[in-house]
């Protein structure tokens, strides 16, 4: 029996407040998000891109869509994993983020990789 190509990666993500980075009387909120891929398939794949969907407490979307994450477009070997820190910056003290990962697999085949909702909160604003 022949083992089935499996094209996935799973994605985890944290997000931390910058408060030292942030001006509330701006209405601008500042964080750090950490985010954690392991390819969970038998497949090698490297992230090509990615496409962010940044919501704030108001509801207004951001739309960020580039290549690579931090400079880099990793090469996952199955099992292997990657993370990375980036940033983003919000008009409201709440949000979410959530989006894909534009990846190929070491024999050509594009997928995604999803990138699951994940909120951007400063401490105690939310119960």
């Amino acid at each position: 029996m022949v083992d089935e190509k499996r094209y996935e990666i799973t994605v985890e993500p944290r997000s931390a407040y910058l408060a030292d980075q942030s001006d509330p009387t701006k209405n601008q909120y500042v964080f750090a998000y950490t985010i954690t891929l392991t390819n969970t398939g038998n497949v090698a794949a490297q992230l090509i891109s990615r496409h962010w969907y940044i919501t704030d407490g108001d509801h207004r979307v951001q739309e960020v869509k580039g290549l690579g994450v931090v400079g880099q477009q990793p090469v996952l070997k199955p099992g292997e994993s990657f993370e990375y820190t980036s940033g983003a910056s919000i008009p409201t003290p709440v949000g979410t983020m959530r989006g894909a990962y534009q990846m190929v697999g070491e024999d050509g085949r594009a997928f995604e990789a999803t990138i699951p909702s994940f909120t951007l909160s400063v401490p105690r604003t939310l119960h």
